[in-house]
């Protein structure tokens, strides 16, 4: 025998649970979501640790990294000693609406001049301005969390 009516209880049953419940969403102007620790947001750039020696924009696969650099001739300590050179970092800019968040850049670069930052929250009204430049990359390092420590 079947009961009239009983799908459009077990309907209300479960809206009236739905209530109760703390609600999945975050409110996000308001509240910030929390993040796990190794959330990929934006690169951020340590201009200290970069040689210019490309290799992140030559990994990138969307070609979203713009590098220029000039060398500087470097005197030698000694007398009579030969003159080295070295790359002055005159640009380096990311295009985020190209930049598909891989982090081949950030595995490839092998003086750690490239860090992840959690931020998220960098979006523009045009699409132009998603190009970020070096200063603004370098803003984004304070945000990066400290590494974790190592096993004893």
């Amino acid at each position: 025998m079947k009961i009239p009516g009983i799908g459009l209880a077990q309907g209300l049953w479960l809206t009236l649970k739905a209530f109760v419940r703390k609600p999945v969403t975050v409110m996000w102007p308001d509240e910030k979501e929390e993040l796990v620790p190794r959330a990929r947001g934006v690169i951020a750039l340590s201009t200290d640790n970069c040689t210019s020696c490309m290799l992140c924009s030559r990994e990138c696969p969307d070609w979203c990294i713009y590098i220029e650099a000039h060398k500087v001739e470097i005197p030698s300590d000694k007398p009579g000693g030969r003159v080295r050179t070295r790359n002055e970092l005159d640009r380096f800019d990311i295009d985020y609406g190209l930049c598909m968040y891989c982090g081949i850049c950030v595995e490839v670069c092998p003086f750690d001049a490239l860090f992840w930052s959690p931020e998220y929250e960098y979006s523009e009204y045009k699409i132009a301005d998603l190009l970020h430049d070096k200063d603004r990359l370098v803003d984004w390092l304070q945000t990066v969390p400290d590494p974790p420590a190592l096993e004893k």
